[in-house]
């Protein structure tokens, strides 16, 4: 009979602790520097998070949302953002419209989710950002039965910090490609055009050229031509957001050994097939984190727009303080704006994470 080896005692390896686990110990205590750093920042939570948690939850003001609730609290009056919410969220949009930025915030913002999936990334979906961008922008402008018509001098909060980053960053991102490939084109005319325009257009801060859409474009442009100011503002953020995004696009394409190229046109693919197939695909995943930083940047750049007098979140915040019968407690507002800023970087932020570990990207 075949004699059976049955492992002994020694030989049966030990399980191994979860990947995940061993990561975090090693982040937190791998090295005695890192070990000191973990403890010290332990300790400075432990000394703030008392009083924090007392301030912010125990002694806070919550319901009713009146101002006589925070007289009596010495904690956060969060009865004021409860109360103000709609103010800071819509800006100074008609009360009785305001189910329209609303629906728009709505639809935006499940439009994003939707397109993170890899499953969704068809041709069909450019066509149905195009549809619903022409839809939001129509919804908040009105002006058929049924619908007010509302100028976009009233627009403010969230849509307007939300239209403007997608069609910002979106429209930005399609003109950068092109930009790119411009500034690597072999035809001079074309190659110089694109260099002066990315290199001008970053030579300038972006508060310089709102002031040029805000304040010397109508001195230029008959009256009659001139697109309002919001629309001014969302071109200027246009131009600079694709001037940046061009230039990290080009560091990808630099990185794309050139006899892939020389394959591509011995197999007779054109110019633009070869860069569409080929060569965009491999630089877009090669500067993920690069373009992540860039279009984080421009979001927070929305903000910006205030100084031109358009009432972004902040614009709106500021106006909800306004209000004499509270107490203008800034720093429960500034605090319930940042969690909205930080949500949309940091779900921006998680998705492009996962987008680079898909293309096994830097690992």
């Amino acid at each position: 009979m075949a004699s059976v080896n049955v492992p002994t005692e020694a030989a049966v390896a030990p399980p191994e602790p979860p990947l995940a686990r061993s990561r975090l110990w090693k982040g937190l205590f791998g090295t005695p520097l890192n070990a000191v750093i973990t403890i010290a920042l332990g300790l400075i939570v432990a000394a703030l998070a008392p009083g924090l948690i007392r301030w912010a939850v125990i002694d806070a003001a919550f319901l009713p949302a009146q101002p006589s609730s925070c007289r009596e609290v010495q904690g956060a009056c969060w009865s004021f953002v409860i109360a103000k919410h709609s103010q800071i969220l819509f800006g100074i949009y008609p009360n009785e419209e305001r189910w329209r930025p609303a629906l728009v915030c709505v639809v935006l913002l499940s439009l994003l989710a939707y397109s993170i999936r890899p499953s969704s990334w068809r041709p069909h979906l450019a066509w149905l950002w195009a549809g619903t961008m022409a839809g939001v922008l129509a919804l908040m402008r009105g002006g058929v039965p049924g619908v007010p018509y509302v100028s976009t001098s009233m627009w403010g909060g969230l849509p307007v910090t939300l239209i403007l980053t997608v069609i910002a960053i979106g429209l930005g991102f399609f003109f950068a490609i092109f930009l790119a490939l411009a500034r690597r084109s072999h035809l001079p005319v074309v190659r110089i055009a694109s260099i002066v325009f990315i290199e001008g257009t970053r030579a300038l801060p972006l508060l310089s050229i709102l002031f040029i859409a805000s304040i010397m474009l109508p001195l230029l442009v008959p009256e009659a031509l001139l697109p309002d100011k919001f629309f001014r503002a969302l071109i200027a953020l246009l131009l600079f957001s694709s001037a940046y995004i061009a230039e990290v696009i080009r560091g990808g394409l630099q990185g794309i050994p050139r006899g892939q190229v020389e394959a591509a046109q011995a197999l007779g693919l054109s110019y633009w097939q070869t860069q569409r197939m080929i060569v965009l695909p491999q630089a877009i995943a090669m500067v993920i984190p690069s373009l992540t930083n860039t279009i984080i940047i421009m979001i927070k750049n929305t903000s910006l727009v205030l100084v031109v007098g358009l009432f972004d979140l902040i614009s709106s915040g500021k106006a909800a303080l306004a209000d004499p019968a509270w107490n203008s407690p800034a720093v429960e507002t500034y605090i319930f704006i940042s969690a909205i800023y930080f949500a949309l970087c940091f779900s921006f932020a998680r998705f492009a994470d996962r987008l680079e570990r898909r293309n096994k990207v830097g690992v």
